[in-house]
């Protein structure tokens, strides 16, 4: 479930890569400085997503400075500091990074799952001790999310119910002191946001879930045959790609209606990043379907 919202770097200006850059460098010094050296090879681009949104909603001002680091100890790089909603998203990342721990530790079980979830124990429960409020609303969306699954559920819309909520309410935490205009917008933003990680992750694991028997809500909605893999992702590819679009084009909608600071960066990943991301994952290198995928994209921008 991470590693799908990220921005499109060639389409963003060279100061606001920089500015990216620096909020990606701040979570993850900010995971460091919190919960140890180790959490920081857990980053995500998620986190370091929902960071940046939140400064921008609540138009934090950005500390930058020029910090080395263990990975390139030579040169320096713009770094946000002294930034509430970095060190939030940090928490989250720890959060999150650890309940993935524990699922893939009891759904495959993996030493290395195992292992990395016993290093994360500490920091889990520094941000947990940081954060409650968010550890409990994840701690819910994953406990519905498991009884879903025990129940077969067959519907990749109720499935992705409860990470829409979970999205949707850590964003509105992270906005609490904003008006009641800006958290309902935030709201809409986050179940969109939400809905659209869970789809194209269920859309992506198509493979591995078949091979591992895993739960996936596709493989039931839509009643894998044992065909071959490819032709069923054919068939089903045209209902996602139109549950995948609809979800984005809500949250750009939605991001037309904030006034917030690095709006290009934002616009950036939600606009291209995510669009990219979806086409990306629904089309692969498959040449045959690219006239179709760039029609939805088409369609997609026309409705923002």
């Amino acid at each position: 479930m991470f590693g799908y919202i990220m921005p499109d770097k060639p389409e963003l200006k060279m100061k606001e890569y920089e500015m990216f850059r620096a909020y990606y460098c701040g979570v993850c010094k900010s995971m460091g400085r919190s919960f140890g050296p180790v959490s920081r090879f857990a980053l995500n681009y998620e986190a370091v997503f929902l960071g940046l949104l939140l400064s921008a909603v609540n138009k934090e001002k950005s500390d930058l400075k020029k910090e080395a680091c263990i990975a390139n100890p030579f040169k320096k790089k713009w770094v946000v500091r002294n930034n509430k909603y970095v060190d939030y998203a940090a928490d989250i990342n720890v959060l999150l990074t650890y309940y993935k721990l524990i699922d893939n530790w009891q759904d495959e079980r993996h030493l290395i799952s195992y292992f990395a979830k016993l290093a994360f124990g500490r920091g889990y429960n520094k941000a947990k001790a940081k954060s409650a409020h968010t550890d409990t609303v994840i701690r819910d969306a994953l406990a519905k999310q498991s009884a879903l699954e025990q129940q077969k559920c067959s519907s990749i819309d109720a499935a992705a119910e409860p990470t829409a909520v979970m999205i949707r309410d850590i964003l509105l935490i992270g906005c609490k002191d904003a008006d009641k205009d800006v958290q309902r917008s935030m709201e809409w933003l986050g179940y969109n946001i939400g809905k659209w990680i869970y789809t194209i992750d269920a859309f992506d694991d198509i493979e591995k879930d078949i091979k591992s028997g895993s739960y996936n809500p596709l493989l039931l909605q839509y009643n894998y045959r044992q065909q071959p893999i490819e032709d069923f992702k054919q068939e089903i590819k045209a209902d996602i790609e139109r549950s995948l679009l609809y979800t984005l084009s809500q949250a750009a909608n939605t991001v037309e209606l904030l006034d917030i600071n690095h709006r290009g960066i934002i616009e950036n990943v939600v606009y291209l990043g995510m669009n990219n991301k979806t086409n990306n994952i629904l089309c692969g290198d498959c040449n045959s379907c690219k006239t179709h995928i760039s029609k939805g994209a088409d369609n997609y921008e026309k409705s923002l």
